[in-house]
């Protein structure tokens, strides 16, 4: 086991490359200057800009700039903006934010998709498992932007106009309570397509002839379910939550903008207007790293559930 982690970790070596590679030739590749940006409306003297633009190698072609980036990379700079502030300041709190937005969908994800999941599959053709199916093209359907505004107008000013408040229509409030709403509309969609995956995977699994003589031998229903059936079926189900962890961290620009959360995905918006090519590439690159953690994680998760899987 050992060697697989080790594995794994070389093999993402190359990976986390090509993708600061690709994402740095995309933000270099982008019309306008960072420092002309900086000053905004303003003018900016001559002999200023060409001090900002040779001290952040601006100048240089670019895998020269390219190369000054990875080397600062490899001793835990992830570069300064041409503000001088630097990127890992920026990304501290905000990285914060991120992670409790994409835990708190996560945790709804699980729940929710998993326990209708199995509810519809142990219903299947009954009038119950027919509207699940319904909900979740439903959700499928509707965009998170439409979702956000929606869940905004309802549950956030109609329930306060009537005295009630229970979800913050904008902004952090200190508590988890300014998580729930953005949570929920970040992972509407994966919601609908766990619980599907679930359903679909549970079936085939009650379908399977080991579940069959445990029937025969008279084990409890929820025991072949719960332990036996539910347990095998779970693989694929591990392997969509490990994957979507990262997509739930890297698709919060429109969430945490309509809800006005001070996370990666806002500061990511507002580093590729400004140009800002260090913020965008540390950001991702950061990103990158919690997706291919996050499928390790799953990697090794087979092993528990599945103890025939063995990584040689």
């Amino acid at each position: 086991m050992g060697r697989y982690v080790i594995r794994r970790l070389i093999q993402a070596i190359p990976i986390v490359l090509g993708t600061t590679l690709l994402i740095y030739a995309i933000v270099f590749a982008l019309p306008g200057d960072p420092v002309t940006a900086l000053a905004g409306d303003r003018r900016i003297d001559s002999h200023i800009v060409d001090v900002l633009r040779a001290r952040y190698h601006l100048n240089d072609p670019f895998l020269v700039q390219y190369w000054h980036y990875l080397a600062g990379l490899f001793h835990g700079n992830f570069g300064v903006t041409a503000a001088g502030v630097p990127v890992t300041e920026i990304m501290a709190g905000k990285f914060q934010v991120t992670v409790n937005l994409a835990v708190t969908a996560l945790a709804m994800e699980a729940v929710a998709g998993i326990g209708l999941g199995v509810y519809a599959a142990l219903r299947h053709g009954r009038a119950q498992d027919s509207l699940i199916l319904a909900a979740t093209l439903v959700l499928v359907s509707i965009p998170a932007l439409v979702t956000g505004f929606v869940l905004q107008l309802l549950l956030g000013v109609r329930l306060r106009q009537a005295g009630i408040d229970l979800f913050p229509v904008a902004g952090l409030t200190g508590d988890w309570r300014g998580y729930l709403l953005p949570g929920f509309v970040l992972a509407g969609t994966s919601i609908a397509y766990l619980t599907r995956l679930t359903r679909t995977s549970l079936m085939e699994t009650l379908r399977a002839d080991y579940i069959r003589t445990a029937v025969a031998k008279g084990l409890p229903r929820r025991r072949v379910v719960g332990r036996h059936a539910l347990r095998n079926a779970l693989i694929p189900m591990v392997t969509y939550l490990g994957a979507d962890l990262g997509t739930l961290m890297g698709g919060a620009v429109i969430t945490e903008t309509i809800f006005n959360l001070p996370g990666v995905g806002q500061q990511l918006f507002t580093s590729i207007y400004l140009r800002e090519q260090p913020v965008v590439v540390g950001a991702v690159t950061v990103l990158v790293l919690v997706y291919i953690l996050a499928n390790l994680v799953v990697d090794l998760l087979y092993a528990v559930l599945d103890p025939r899987i063995r990584y040689e």
